[in-house]
């Protein structure tokens, strides 16, 4: 399993998609290439499913045949609406509490249970986005212009790639998982010891693998968390002026009454 950003999808590869994957077209350019994929069914397809049609594989398990649609995409050209095929063939099946769609339609080779295993491995995505964005606080890019802004994204990226490099080389060390260990924690040995002593030599980088390789991630499966934060912001207005504008206003007319 591999997606496009890590080396270039293969023939072979299975893409986890969300609901937002699950698109006519885009299954077509996956089959195309050889590629397998494993989506969640769109909202508004899950109301019309309706597993007494097609080829029954087993319970809510069945093939499907999906017509092209009619009308071709804006975004889409006249020469690969050409190239596309008039139909597909998909497997729908329903898994816990979720209708899934994938094209590895063989119900033998690739049960529903495993399918099912295999989907939650997605959540690790999910993880990964947030420890670039809040780890290490690329959720607020600080240049202005978009040329550096991009450059600014691929510098995060960059670090993120060499703290994931220093733990594959800490859990080989350890003869454990990469993700059983914690990506923060691996962040927050890295800074300290930056800033205590240069991190040159064999022996150093040895040194801060193990130290890396110390704090596991506990073995939570099926773990929900609600999508809340427990702690209410200040009820401050925002600051939508420059701050020497918004201190000169506040000399003058003094701070705003408190907000009930």
């Amino acid at each position: 399993m591999a997606g496009p950003q890590q080396r270039g999808q293969q023939p072979g590869d299975v893409v986890l998609g969300d609901a937002f994957f699950s698109t006519y077209f885009f299954i077509a350019t996956q089959q195309t290439r050889g590629i397998d994929m494993l989506m969640e069914q769109q909202g508004s397809r899950k109301r019309t499913t309706d597993f007494r049609r097609g080829q029954t594989l087993g319970e809510r398990d069945h093939l499907i045949v999906i017509d092209k649609p009619k009308i071709r995409p804006d975004w889409m050209s006249e020469a690969l609406y050409a190239a596309a095929p008039e139909t597909l063939t998909v497997r729908e099946f329903k898994a816990g509490g979720k209708i899934m769609v994938t094209t590895m339609i063989c119900h033998k080779r690739y049960p529903k249970d495993l399918l099912k295993a295999l989907y939650k491995n997605r959540w690790h995505v999910e993880l990964d986005i947030r420890n670039i964005k809040d780890t290490m606080g690329m959720g607020i890019l600080s240049c202005k212009t978009p040329d550096m802004a991009i450059k600014e994204i691929w510098a995060y990226l960059l670090a993120y790639n060499l703290i994931r490099l220093m733990m594959a080389q800490s859990v080989l060390l350890a003869d454990i998982t990469p993700r059983a260990i914690s990506f923060k924690h691996c962040l927050q040995r890295w800074l300290i010891c930056r800033q205590h002593s240069p991190c040159r030599g064999e022996s150093n980088i040895a040194f801060i693998a193990q130290m890396m390789a110390q704090q596991r991630v506990g073995n939570r499966p099926g773990r929900i968390e609600p999508r809340a934060v427990k702690r209410r912001p200040k009820p401050y207005p925002l600051l939508t002026i420059p701050r020497d504008k918004a201190r000169a206003k506040v000399k003058k007319q003094g701070h705003p009454k408190k907000l009930k």
